[in-house]
């Protein structure tokens, strides 16, 4: 008799911003405002988990995490960025994200809210690349019956840089 295997979920560490703004800075500097950080590119055809570990902004604190989550993403039109969920493990605030227009990059704002009353706000990067299908090929790449020109090896020709 077969028994169904259980399945635990575990988000991808290969969409994991880790919070690094805690960095005292030495008497006598000027704090400068770091870059957003920034998440690896998303197809607007994916739904995938995207992590932002606070873990920096706990450190000494032992037992707090994350009690609430906002989150606001911008622009915020018609076929844009969508949250599908956001939950918390720990001190790593999960979204799972979805659709997005090709060539935009997109402001996710996540403000948390801590088991010990902290509250943290931060931006984050998102650019949203159509990498699931190939850019459209200029006409003269193009036979008369639509296919596409190859090398001998069937590879498709492509023009890099500009013609002389």
């Amino acid at each position: 008799m077969s028994t169904p295997a259980s399945h635990v979920w575990q988000p991808s560490t290969a969409r994991t911003v880790v919070l690094d703004g805690f960095v005292p800075v030495p008497r006598g500097t000027e704090a400068q405002a770091p870059q957003l950080p920034l998440w690896p590119l998303k197809d607007p055809n994916d739904v995938l988990d995207y992590q932002f570990d606070i873990s920096a902004a706990l450190t000494g604190n032992p037992g707090d995490g994350i009690a609430t989550l906002g989150v606001t993403i911008a622009p915020d039109n018609p076929g844009d960025l969508t949250l599908n969920a956001a939950l918390a493990n720990g001190a790593i605030a999960v979204l799972w994200l979805a659709a997005g227009q090709s060539g935009t990059v997109y402001t996710v704002t996540i403000t948390i809210g801590t088991l010990s009353g902290r509250t943290l706000a931060r931006s984050i990067l998102l650019p949203v690349i159509s990498l699931s299908s190939l850019p459209a090929l200029p006409n003269d790449l193009i036979t008369s019956t639509g296919a596409v020109l190859t090398d001998q090896n069937g590879n498709p020709i492509l023009i890099t840089g500009s013609p002389a």
